[in-house]
């Protein structure tokens, strides 16, 4: 049986980009499916009384000076373009209703690949709808469904609705990685993933 792997992200996240651009390798090494899952950090954040580390030592210089080059030096030795975003931090709830009308399509790999290249290669205010449109016209993506997707009540209410299913599972933050039921946070758990990845492939 192919093994998966289940995502949890939300395109506000720079670790959660950094780890991204690292899985497309990390699964084709192991055989296994990704699966991607756009979720709403903030309310996350909300229903497990967390922060991200910016937030939560904003007042420490030092600690998120030592956090925005941690995440420059991680890109840099693994030959990833990577600009910390002049926007930061970024509202994504348009463009993460987008990812989740994307799900199980055809070109939802290419969406989410610029959406993510967008703000954290490019640099690019992609909070506004007007940029988004911009993004989705230069990657050849269907603009008028994503961007009727992007202010649809109903795609509102399922990605609110998956973000809670995804909470109740254990998720505190992003990016979050399952491997059946073992849950596996942030980029720098990747190997322990791929650990767990080659256990599972040894006793099916």
């Amino acid at each position: 049986m192919t093994q998966s792997i289940d995502f949890v992200y939300d395109f506000c996240s720079p670790n959660a980009f950094l780890a991204h651009k690292m899985l497309p390798d990390l699964a084709a090494r192991h055989s296994t499916k990704i699966k991607y899952v756009p979720v709403l950090l903030p309310a996350v954040f909300k229903a497990t009384h967390n922060q991200s580390p910016f937030q939560a030592f904003s007042e420490n210089r030092q600690k998120t000076s030592y956090l925005t080059h941690d995440l420059h030096r991680f890109a840099r030795r693994r030959g990833l373009s990577f600009h910390m975003s002049p926007h930061f931090p970024i509202n994504t709830k348009f463009a993460m209703r987008g990812a989740h009308f994307a799900s199980g399509k055809s070109w939802e790999n290419k969406y989410v690949n610029a959406v993510f290249d967008a703000i954290w290669v490019h640099g690019q205010k992609a909070d506004e709808l007007a940029v988004l449109t911009d993004i989705l016209q230069e990657n050849e993506l269907p603009v008028r469904k994503l961007r009727e997707a992007m202010t649809s009540p109903d795609i509102k209410q399922e990605l609110k609705d998956q973000t809670k299913a995804f909470v109740r599972r254990g998720v505190f933050g992003v990016p979050s990685l399952f491997a059946g039921s073992e849950m596996f946070f942030g980029k720098n758990s990747l190997p322990n993933l791929e650990i767990e990845l080659s256990k599972n492939k040894e006793t099916d």
